[in-house]
Parts: C-alpha cells; sequence; structure tokens
C-alpha cells in the first residue's frame, strides 16, 4: 500500500529570515510547477530555484506535496482576500450594481494567474486540500448570506442560504471554467462581455 504523502508543513516560520525563506520556497513551487509540472517539481529543483539549501527545505517542509499544499493555501488566501474586501465594498450597494461587481472579483481573481490556478485545480485531490477549499467557501457563503438579508426587499421570496449556494457556485463555475477551457473569454476585449451575461444571469435569478 503506497504511502500518504505528508502535506503539513513541520513548522511554522516566525522570524522574518525564515518567512523569506518559506516564501521563496513557496514562490519557487509555483513557477516550478507552471513551467515543468507537478513531476519535475522535485524538491533539489525547488530549492535550486528558491536559492535555498536542501537542508533548509526539510526544515520546513517534509516533501514536495507539502510545498503544493502550501502553494494552494496561498492561493486560495490570496482570492479569499480578495473576496471580502469586494463584499465589504458592496455592502450598502443595491443588488444588480452588487452582483456586477463581484462576478468582476471573481473574474479577475481569476485572471490573476490563470496558469498556476489550472495548475492548482489539478493538485487539490492529489494534497488533500478539499477541507481547506471548503472552509473558504463556506466563508464566500456566509458573507454573501450577509448581505442578501440585508437586500431582503430587493429579491423575491427565496430561500437565502439556497440562493447564495446558487449564485456563488454558479459566479465560480463561469470563472473556473473560462480559466481552465475558454481563456479566450479573460481577454481584454471579452471579459466585459462575459461579466454583462453572468450579471444578468445571477440577477434575473434574485429578483
Amino acid at each position: 500500500m503506497a504511502r500518504k504523502p505528508l502535506t503539513k508543513p513541520r513548522k511554522h516560520a516566525s522570524q522574518e529570515r525564515s518567512r523569506a525563506t518559506v516564501d521563496a520556497l513557496i514562490e519557487a513551487t509555483a513557477r516550478i510547477l507552471v513551467r515543468e509540472g507537478f513531476d519535475k517539481a522535485s524538491t533539489n529543483r525547488i530549492a535550486e530555484k528558491a536559492g535555498v539549501s536542501i537542508g533548509s527545505l526539510y526544515q520546513y517542509f517534509p516533501g514536495k506535496e507539502a510545498l503544493v499544499a502550501a502553494v494552494i493555501d496561498r492561493h486560495n488566501q490570496d482570492i479569499m482576500q480578495v473576496v471580502r474586501r469586494a463584499l465589504a465594498e458592496v455592502a450598502s450597494q443595491p443588488v444588480e450594481k452588487a452582483v456586477r461587481r463581484l462576478v468582476s472579483v471573481a473574474i479577475e481573481a481569476h485572471r490573476i494567474d490563470p496558469k498556476l490556478h489550472r495548475v492548482l485545480a489539478e493538485q487539490i485531490p492529489r494534497t488533500g486540500r478539499f477541507e481547506h477549499v471548503e472552509a473558504f467557501n463556506r466563508e464566500a457563503y456566509a458573507l454573501f448570506i450577509a448581505y442578501l438579508e440585508d437586500h431582503r426587499s430587493e429579491l423575491r421570496a427565496i430561500d437565502l442560504e439556497l440562493a447564495a449556494f446558487v449564485c456563488a457556485n454558479s459566479i465560480e463555475a463561469v470563472a473556473h471554467t473560462a480559466v481552465l477551457h475558454h481563456p479566450e473569454m479573460l481577454s481584454n476585449e471579452a471579459v466585459g462581455k462575459l461579466v454583462d451575461e453572468t450579471t444578468r444571469m445571477v440577477v434575473g435569478y434574485l429578483q
């Protein structure tokens, strides 16, 4: 029976110098995943790319699976920070304007590094990061439900929890599928139409 790969870091960096080392290792892992793929992302290759000794790498991470998991976690945290800011910005805005902003933010977040997003989507099963992704999803649902509750008068009679689930997953599916399978839709010329149509779909459902 194959040994389950270790995906947790050995220790967390607390000092500025050690944080810089960990950051360099995570960034090097991301670059190698995008350019060369998981199979070529050996710990020796990652350490070399990061300018870090292999001993320092193993001081913080037990293997490359843990480094890939760290890249996934950081990528998800970056996206979630964008989502939190966007929901705070639209808290007092009417539904159509708020939805357009949230759709734009979701698509822009996926456009930041679409190649990395594509690679990490493939690696989530390997690293067992489903629970972490679900935790981010639950937070996004809770924030969106709170927005819908504050704007209930603008909505048709609807189960707000179900509505948040449908809307969040619809927006994510559009952005995610565009990144993975239709990058031409994310060009500067086409992305505006994608935002328009996705907004029309979500607002039509809510109202």
